[in-house]
């Protein structure tokens, strides 16, 4: 008897991966990100280089070692030696998303290197969470002698009146200026789920694509994040609207009606009731 199987798509093979908060692996879910620009990537082979890394940095590490000598060992590792940093000079390519060209190029943007830096601090036993701060993804870790905020960017150690400094473009572009007393910094420091890690590394691909009119990287990516936050309901919006511009009409005009189906009202409900009517004419 012979056998058949079905190879999953990348959208089914995220899918899988994202299925459960209380199993969800991180680590395979950020690298299989890159399979939409990389079809032929070996997402396995990723994580094994992963293993590497994690494997030459405990093979340093004495058994004694307190948590604070933890920390300074890994940053040296992660950033004096493996070179790991921003990618200042094209902080807006796609491939500082991807893990597999992180681990290239030893360039990436906050969020990315976090995922990477936390994976290695898991391997060493330091408590370790990601933080989605506004405008700059964070790295909190959990030391006897208290929590410390680092720059995944550099390992450096931001002090209150940092994180305060750079919180204030984000309450100024919300007319918050001025009021961090009334809106506590710590209301930001609040460390974020598996899923909302991805969530921040598909937006910022999203805005990418969006600011280069990339209509199928768009969708590729819309896809994954309706895949994996269903109730997000601006993206379906958002990914009927780019099916609209696609000439996609019977996809814009299901995601569309679902949007509006749970957003019945709001300043943009009665132009895009006119958009589904357009769309749906003969």
């Amino acid at each position: 008897m012979a056998w058949s199987y079905a190879i999953p798509s990348a959208l089914e093979y995220f899918a899988a991966l994202v299925h459960s908060d209380e199993q969800l692996p991180l680590l395979e879910a950020v690298a299989c990100l890159g399979q939409d620009e990389y079809p032929d990537l070996d997402v396995q082979q990723v994580l094994a280089d992963v293993d590497q890394l994690q494997l030459r940095l405990r093979r340093r590490l004495p058994a004694d070692a307190a948590a604070l000598q933890r920390l300074q060992l890994l940053n040296h590792f992660f950033y004096a030696e493996l070179g790991f940093g921003g990618n200042s000079n094209d902080y807006y390519d796609p491939d500082n998303s991807y893990l597999h060209a992180v681990l290239h190029t030893r360039r990436g943007i906050p969020v990315s290197l976090a995922v990477l830096w936390q994976e290695l601090a898991q391997a060493i036993e330091l408590p370790v969470r990601g933080v989605a701060f506004p405008g700059h993804f964070l790295v909190k870790v959990l030391l006897p002698q208290g929590q410390v905020l680092l720059d995944p960017l550099t390992g450096q150690s931001l002090s209150r009146q940092a994180l305060l400094d750079q919180i204030e473009p984000f309450l100024r572009r919300h007319g918050w200026q001025g009021e961090q007393e009334a809106l506590p910094l710590e209301l930001y420091l609040q460390p974020a789920s598996q899923r909302e890690i991805l969530a921040r590394m598909l937006r910022n691909l999203k805005e990418i694509h969006q600011a280069q009119r990339d209509d199928a990287r768009l969708l590729a990516v819309l896809d994954r994040l309706i895949v994996l936050q269903p109730q997000a309901w601006d993206e379906w919006r958002d990914r009927g609207l780019v099916h609209a511009e696609c000439g996609h009409y019977p996809q814009a005009v299901a995601d569309l009606e679902n949007y509006l189906a749970h957003v019945p009202q709001g300043p943009e409900v009665q132009a895009l009731v006119q958009r589904l009517g357009a769309l749906k004419a003969p």
